[in-house]
């Protein structure tokens, strides 16, 4: 459907749990068969009447993001309310819970239940789940229940979702995904059974958007089977976590002179690597992966304060879950755990890729590279003895390397 047909839907699915009717996105049997709606909720008592009609996701969303008392939570695609209400409950009178919609409709039929409920906690915002009128860095946790596949823009729905995040923060929804890429007759087959799978990802593609927004510790877990390959599932995620005013986040070409004015300045140092001069951007960019590319922020001012990436060690396929990472950070910065929340980022990154051993070398005198990289489970494997040449001085480098506990475990 387009975007104009869909919020129509919803609205009209809205007047009609308003006016008292139970409403459903297929037939009613296959509605709660495959756990849509209400169905997929155990605490539902004091709950007005309402909230609970106009529920038509695809699983419990609050359970997943384990909410906690006091937090901020954000629901993309709020609905009728249910999941603003059920997390209102959990962060307490402490806490606050926003709830966005783009129907109009549906808006009335939340603020009504919301004050049927005496939930004093909670705010409903006008607005598309592409583009929330919240501001940066301003919830602890993002929900939502079988909303965002029906975006014709995922990648700036989980865009918006990273940018709203606190460093953190956690990412816990559910949502209808297909183990692969369905042909036209098995996607019609789906929606004509579930009325939700049209715009549905892959859970490979659906993975990607979640790394390209800069989320790691992803994890996709599929629940209800469908058939033809379509499940719901539950779709969990961190925004990596740093101290304030700062974010870590994918690296962009636009980084690429800051990005490089570090890595410069690490080279000066003498004591960073071999090399003496950064090279080009596009240089760097072809040394190392397209992912595994991160940078620490000013979240003020955007300006670059670190970076950390990986390049492949060997093409051969035996190697494929090996990587040497190198990480730089801008030398007014240092001791203020820049370094450790990137190394932190960078690690769960390396895994959700399926990276077993990150690997790189340290000159003996990097005392402060080693204890960081030590204090993240990284071990000396051993020194390589007069390895190189270095501004005319024969040098060893110890050859660290830290192995992944959950991959290739």
């Amino acid at each position: 459907m387009a975007y104009d047909e869909i919020i129509d839907h919803y609205s009209a699915l809205a007047r009609a749990a308003g006016a008292g009717r139970t409403v459903a996105d297929c037939g009613q049997d296959a509605f709660e068969q495959g756990g849509f709606g209400a169905a997929g909720y155990e605490d539902l008592g004091l709950l007005p009447e309402g909230a609970v009609r106009a529920s038509l996701g695809c699983g419990n969303p609050v359970a997943v993001a384990e909410l906690r008392a006091g937090q901020t939570v954000l629901d993309l695609g709020s609905g009728g309310g249910i999941d603003v209400l059920l997390s209102a409950r959990r962060v307490g009178p402490q806490g606050r819970v926003y709830g966005v919609d783009a129907s109009a409709d549906m808006l009335a039929l939340a603020r009504r239940n919301a004050e049927q409920a005496g939930a004093r906690n909670v705010e409903f915002l006008y607005g598309t789940i592409e583009r929330v009128p919240l501001p940066d860095q301003s919830v602890d946790v993002v929900i939502s229940n079988c909303v965002i596949n029906l975006s014709d823009d995922k990648a700036a729905v989980l865009a918006e979702a990273f940018r709203m995040l606190r460093p953190g923060g956690q990412f816990g929804v559910s949502d209808v995904v297909t183990a692969q890429v369905l042909d036209e007759q098995a996607r019609q087959r789906a929606e004509q059974r579930i009325g939700c799978a049209a715009g549905s990802l892959t859970v490979q593609e659906y993975r990607d958007l979640l790394v390209a927004a800069g989320f790691v510790q992803i994890a996709i877990t599929l629940t209800a089977d469908h058939g033809d390959g379509v499940h719901s599932a539950i779709v969990q995620a961190v925004k990596p976590a740093i101290g304030p005013g700062l974010e870590i986040r994918s690296m962009r070409e636009s980084d690429a002179a800051e990005v490089l004015a570090i890595y410069q300045a690490g080279l000066d140092t003498g004591q960073a690597s071999f090399e003496t001069t950064a090279p080009s951007w596009e240089g760097f960019t072809a040394g190392r992966l397209p992912h595994l590319r991160y940078v620490a922020v000013d979240a003020d001012s955007g300006e670059v304060l670190g970076w950390v990436a990986a390049s492949a060690v060997s093409s051969r396929p035996v190697y494929a879950g090996v990587v040497e990472h190198s990480i730089y950070v801008h030398p007014g910065c240092q001791a203020h755990g820049i370094g450790r929340a990137l190394l932190s980022a960078f690690i769960a990154a390396a895994e959700d890729a399926g990276m077993w051993t990150i690997q790189s070398g340290v000159f003996p005198e990097n005392a402060a590279s080693l204890s960081l990289h030590q204090a993240l489970g990284f071990r000396v494997v051993g020194t390589r003895e007069r390895v190189g040449r270095h501004r005319g001085l024969w040098r060893d480098a110890m050859l660290i390397e830290r192995r992944s506990a959950a991959v290739g475990a």
